[in-house]
């Protein structure tokens, strides 16, 4: 589905929308809490933080980049470094706008105008389910890390810090 046939839909009906693209029956659910941090996205649904999936925007180098990582982990820069074959920085609030057409907060990790390398926090794959956002602070949907994998064409790497 071309970006520009669905840029007039709330963020989750585009999170909707990619999904169902993809062949992933769309399971979004709206909370009446933030669900922005792992740790408030596990007390809404119920779940241990580990299986919620931050979606982190970072730029190597030039270019955007997305890290899904563990809800239980502290992102090792390093490692996304090594994985990218660049260095990493933060990404601001207008570069991940910029890069994904989301909020941070509210990151999906997918939906995008255009495609943004991905990586994914290898400890997600331990799960049956894991939950990501899907476009604003208070909806997130379900899914298994195979099929997380499978959307978002991601790399699964060893991305948690270790002390």
């Amino acid at each position: 589905m071309a970006f520009n046939m669905v840029q007039h839909l709330s963020a989750p009906d585009r999170v909707r929308a990619a999904l169902s693209v993809a062949g992933v029956a769309p399971r979004i659910r709206e909370f009446g809490v933030s669900t922005r941090t792992a740790q408030e996205a596990a007390d809404a649904i119920g779940t241990s933080v580990g299986q919620i999936v931050k979606s982190l925007v970072f730029m190597a180098g030039d270019a955007p980049v997305l890290a899904l990582v563990s809800g239980a982990n502290q992102l090792d820069l390093a490692r996304l470094g090594a994985s990218t074959g660049t260095s990493i920085s933060r990404a601001d609030a207008n570069a991940v706008r910029q890069a994904t057409g989301f909020a941070i907060g509210g990151v999906p990790p997918l939906g995008f105008a255009a495609p943004v390398p991905t990586y994914i926090d290898r400890d997600l794959l331990q799960y049956d389910l894991v939950w990501a956002a899907a476009g604003t602070p208070r909806h997130v949907f379900p899914i298994t890390p195979t099929e997380l994998q499978r959307v978002t064409g991601g790399t699964v790497v060893d991305l948690k810090e270790t002390s």
